[in-house]
C-alpha cells in the first residue's frame, strides 16, 4: 500500500507570501478544532529545510491576551512555534494527517517589552530552520527546529523544539487502548483564586490548593475551550506549560514579575485519570527570578520545566 500523501502540500509555498493575507492555514494542518485558535496564516519554504511562516494573533483571547488587552501571553509565542512545527511537518516532511504528535522538549525565550497590544492584531513572523530529521523506513519520523520571531523589526523571542510523530495504529499499541472516549478526567478540584495565578476567570485557573506553599494538584478541566480544543486521551502540553506559568505566580506571590521564558522537558504523557502534582522551588537567576516546576504522577516524573521571570 502506498505511504499517504498529506492533503495540503500544496499549501507551502516556494516564493515569498504577498501581504494581505485574508485566511488563517485549514485547522488540521495546526492540530487544531477551531478556526479561532488557529493562528497561522501562511508558510514558504526559503531554502532546503529553512522556512518562513506568517501569524496572526488576535487581540482578545481567553488566556493569550492579558487580562487588561494591553499585552499578548508570552505562552501565545509557545503555541504559535507548536503549531509552525505540525504544520511544516505536513506540508514539508510528508507527515500523514491523522499521524499523532508527540512533543518533547521546548524552549521558549519571549522580550514581553515587545508583545505589547498594538491597534490591530499583531503580525509575527517566524523564521525557521528545521534539524536532525529522524527517519524510520526512509520515512521521516521526528525533527528538531529552531525559530526566531519577529513583530516588524522587533525580535520579540526564540524556540527550540523537539517533536516526534507516530501513525494513528502504532499511537493505539503505544496507549494500550486508551483513547479520549474510554479515558475520564478525574473530578475538577476547586482551584486557586483566580488573582493569585495572573488570571481573570475561575475557569482558568489549573491550580488547585495541596496543603503546602509550593505545591498543587493540576486541575484538569476537559471541557476548555482551549486546553481542550477538542477531545484527548491525555493532558496536552500546553495545559503542563501554563500549570508551570501559574506555579510561578502562586510561588512566588509577585504580581510585579511575569514568566517570561520556559524551558520544558516532557518524559511521559501526562493521563488524565490520576491525580497530576505541580512543585515549584524558586532560586535567584541570572536574568531574573528562576523557578523549577515539576509535574508528578504517583513515583513518576512527567515533566519538568524552568521558568524565568521578568519584571513587568
Amino acid at each position: 500500500m502506498p505511504y499517504p500523501r498529506p492533503l495540503a502540500t500544496t499549501l507551502l509555498a516556494e516564493t515569498p507570501v504577498p501581504d494581505g493575507l485574508t485566511a488563517t492555514v485549514p485547522r488540521q494542518l495546526v492540530h487544531r478544532a477551531s478556526v479561532a485558535e488557529t493562528f497561522l496564516t501562511a508558510a514558504t519554504s526559503t531554502d532546503t529545510d529553512r522556512f518562513t511562516v506568517f501569524a496572526e494573533w488576535p487581540r482578545a483571547h481567553q488566556l493569550h491576551v492579558s487580562p487588561d488587552r494591553s499585552a499578548y501571553e508570552p505562552l501565545l509565542v509557545a503555541e504559535t512555534v507548536r503549531q509552525a512545527g505540525t504544520l511544516i511537518a505536513h506540508t514539508a516532511y510528508e507527515v500523514p494527517l491523522g499521524h499523532q504528535f508527540v512533543l518533547q522538549e521546548l524552549r521558549v525565550t519571549t522580550h514581553p517589552e515587545h508583545l505589547v497590544m498594538g491597534a490591530t492584531p499583531a503580525e509575527p513572523v517566524l523564521h525557521i530552520a528545521v534539524r536532525d530529521v529522524v527517519r524510520r523506513g526512509g520515512r521521516p519520523a521526528g525533527f528538531r527546529y529552531d525559530v526566531e520571531i519577529r513583530l516588524g523589526e522587533q525580535r520579540v523571542g526564540s524556540a527550540h523544539v523537539a517533536a516526534t510523530w507516530t501513525s494513528a495504529a502504532v499511537y493505539r499499541r503505544l496507549r494500550g487502548g486508551r483513547t479520549a472516549a474510554t479515558v475520564s478526567a478525574l473530578p475538577v478540584p476547586p482551584g486557586l483564586p483566580p488573582a493569585a495565578v495572573g488570571r481573570a476567570l475561575p475557569a482558568d485557573v489549573v491550580l488547585a490548593p495541596a496543603g503546602h506553599s509550593d505545591g498543587w494538584q493540576l486541575r484538569v478541566d476537559t471541557g476548555h475551550a482551549v486546553f481542550f480544543d477538542h477531545p484527548l486521551d491525555h493532558v496536552p502540553g500546553m495545559l503542563l506549560l501554563e500549570a508551570a506559568r501559574q506555579a510561578v505566580r502562586a510561588g512566588t506571590r509577585d504580581t510585579h514579575r511575569t514568566a517570561a521564558s520556559f524551558h520544558a522537558v516532557f518524559h511521559q504523557y501526562a493521563e488524565l485519570d490520576l491525580p497530576l502534582w505541580i512543585e515549584a522551588e524558586t532560586r535567584p537567576g541570572a536574568h531574573g527570578t528562576d523557578v523549577q516546576v515539576v509535574g508528578r504522577q504517583g513515583e513518576s516524573t512527567v515533566f519538568e520545566c524552568g521558568v524565568v521571570t521578568e519584571e513587568r
